[in-house]
């Protein structure tokens, strides 16, 4: 409620991420909240990781599909943490009309090779055609270093802005929802998609 009143107050859609428990049921989450401060829908994290200092099997349930939510300020998407890096999921959001993709993530130091933090959100917005925002944990929990480095592409896969490692940040970026049009997702590659030879590897193969 206090989260609706401040969307509302401000004029801002707002994307939390927070731990959900509904039933007997516990979730990894993130609900949208339009500018109005009307609770769009909720995300909940599809995939779960089981890592060093990520424990999550033990106690978060899988969530559903993709979803894309057309907000006051266009259609918002939502990747939270570990399903960034399933591409299905983010092709998903591109199929789905999302022109912003916010990712709730926590991320450590170290936890992947240097470069593939930032790169492997660049070729998501770049293939799927829409800006990408990844919102990052910064300091240290326990056994585990969160990294920080917060950062907002373009639908051409580059960094329009970045926050610092060190410290909470603000950051801001302009998103201009006008260049999706014309990115090479747009012209090129979503023209060019053969779903149905796709849907024939699925039947055929199993993984």
């Amino acid at each position: 409620l206090k989260f609706a009143q401040l969307a509302k107050e401000y004029g801002i859609v707002t994307v939390l991420n927070l731990y959900e428990r509904k039933g007997n049921n516990t979730y990894d989450a993130s609900p949208v909240i339009d500018m109005d401060g009307t609770l769009i829908g909720i995300t909940r994290m599809t995939h779960i990781m089981e890592g060093p200092g990520f424990h999550e099997k033990a106690y978060y349930t899988p969530g559903g599909l993709p979803q894309v939510y057309q907000t006051q300020i266009g259609r918002v998407g939502v990747a939270i943490c570990y399903d960034r890096h399933f591409p299905e999921y983010m092709r998903i959001l591109g199929i789905k009309g999302a022109e912003l993709v916010i990712i709730p993530q926590a991320g450590a130091i170290g936890e992947w090779p240097r470069g593939i933090f930032q790169a492997e959100i660049q070729v998501a917005a770049f293939q799927n055609g829409y800006f990408a925002a990844l919102v990052n944990r910064v300091g240290r929990e326990e056994v585990v270093h969160f990294s920080g480095n917060s950062f907002i592409v373009n639908p051409q896969g580059q960094v329009v802005a970045q926050a610092p490692g060190s410290q909470d940040t603000i950051l801001y970026g302009d998103c201009d929802f006008r260049q999706i049009a014309t990115s090479p997702a747009k012209t090129h590659f979503f023209l060019d998609r053969r779903p149905t030879h796709y849907q024939h590897i699925l039947d055929t193969h199993r993984f």
